[in-house]
């Protein structure tokens, strides 16, 4: 590439100097000398620049692929570990089993006991209100009745 633009220069150049090398004074000659001395420079920064964003985003893309590849060498890594441990988890909670069911037997009556113990406190506190209500009404009734009672 930077062959050909040295070459492209050079032609330009050499059309540029052979056509108006007659015409031109030697003033001229300096100014078209600076203007493609300028667009030389001009086109060496825009390749520089366009280089080193080719080379940045090859950078990037080759970042990209080694992140993938290191997911994917340590995803094929785990895997064998993730299935083990299920495996090993599944085993142990086949063995876990009886041991649950044996303290389930063992807690049930507990548990039973203290519901019906529960259930028993709860009616209660229910009941006691109502019972309590109809003492109080029952009282009444019976003061009523010696109220009537005695004056005879």
């Amino acid at each position: 590439m930077k062959f050909s633009l040295v070459a492209t220069i050079l032609v330009v150049l050499a059309v540029a100097h052979g056509s108006e090398a007659r015409s031109l004074v030697r003033r001229e000659v300096q100014a078209e000398v600076d203007r493609i001395t300028q667009l030389l420079r001009d086109m060496s920064t825009s390749v520089t620049m366009a280089t080193q964003d080719m080379v940045e985003k090859m950078k990037a893309l080759e970042m990209t692929n080694t992140a993938q590849t290191y997911m994917e060498d340590s995803q094929a890594k785990i895997q064998p570990l993730v299935e083990q441990v299920q495996s090993e988890a599944a085993k142990l909670q086949e063995q876990v089993k009886p041991l649950i069911s044996n303290i389930e037997e063992r807690v049930r009556p507990l548990t039973d006991d203290f519901n019906a113990q529960f259930l028993t406190d709860n009616l209660q506190n229910q009941v006691k209100p109502l019972t309590n209500m109809m003492e109080k009404f029952l009282q009444q009734v019976m003061e009523q009745s010696k109220a009537l009672l005695s004056p005879q």
